[in-house]
């Protein structure tokens, strides 16, 4: 089973994410008792526009990202259907305002879609979530380090994907989860470099079971690459942490 710390715990990470972010020109200072030495840390938002970003992938981005503010009749902005996600290397150090928790659980940990901070080499994406239709959709942009077959993405690499996204989806609407089960089927491969579209929506709830369902098609929509089912069990900070320090990560 793997855990899914990638979206809101402790307390909402992604909000209290976006409010670091929102800051991020104001960086925090952190003394460390031992040294006394000051350091500086300032949250990177991966979710954003870079270079490698082809035309695919800022079309589809300008598309949702247009909705996640709209205009009223009277001219005021107001929030839309739809909300972008961040995404960061270590969400949990970030998210939690200090370096405790990854210094006591996870020194050297790296949050593994964004283990590269070479622009357009490996993950490539951003996560939309939409809260009237509780609903998320991921574009996402392959780069050279996913390869498997010849000049296509590698399968781990697209499981990987459905894995984060349907997390992120299960863990932001429904609270802290894990995945239980991850039911992929293969059909079509996806062209290395290409962007592709990764639509996530809540099949049923049953106590504390979610079952997510996701499919990845072209960024057309007219050609399904992947279909998946994930079934997720909710978990409580306490018990995740308890987890992840008896196993020395």
């Amino acid at each position: 089973m793997r855990y899914i710390l990638n979206t809101k715990s402790l307390g909402h990470i992604y909000k209290g994410f976006q409010r670091l972010v929102s800051l991020s020109s104001r960086p925090t200072q952190l003394k460390e008792p031992s040294t006394s030495v000051t350091t500086t840390i300032v949250p990177r938002d991966f979710s954003l526009p870079n270079s490698s970003w082809g035309s695919e992938m800022m079309r589809l981005y300008e598309h949702y990202n247009s909705q996640c503010e709209v205009e009223t009749e009277g001219g005021e902005k107001q929030e839309g259907p739809w909300q972008r996600l961040p995404s960061c290397r270590d969400l949990i150090k970030h998210a939690s305002g200090g370096v405790s928790y990854s210094d006591r659980v996870q020194p050297k940990g790296i949050f593994f879609t964004q283990n590269t901070t070479e622009p357009g080499a490996a993950f490539e994406y951003v996560v939309f979530a939409n809260n009237e239709e509780q609903k998320s959709v991921c574009i996402f942009q392959s780069g050279h380090l996913l390869e498997g077959a010849p000049g296509h993405v590698h399968g781990g690499a697209i499981a990987a994907m459905i894995d984060n996204v349907t997390g992120t989806h299960a863990t932001f609407f429904y609270g802290l989860v894990m995945t239980a089960n991850l039911n992929i089927n293969y059909r079509s491969p996806i062209p290395l470099g290409s962007t592709v579209v990764l639509e996530s929506s809540l099949d049923k709830k049953e106590g504390k079971k979610t079952f997510i369902s996701c499919k990845v098609t072209s960024s057309d929509g007219s050609q399904l690459h992947t279909e998946a089912t994930v079934l997720f069990l909710s978990v409580s900070v306490s018990d995740l942490m308890r987890v992840l320090e008896s196993s020395h990560l």
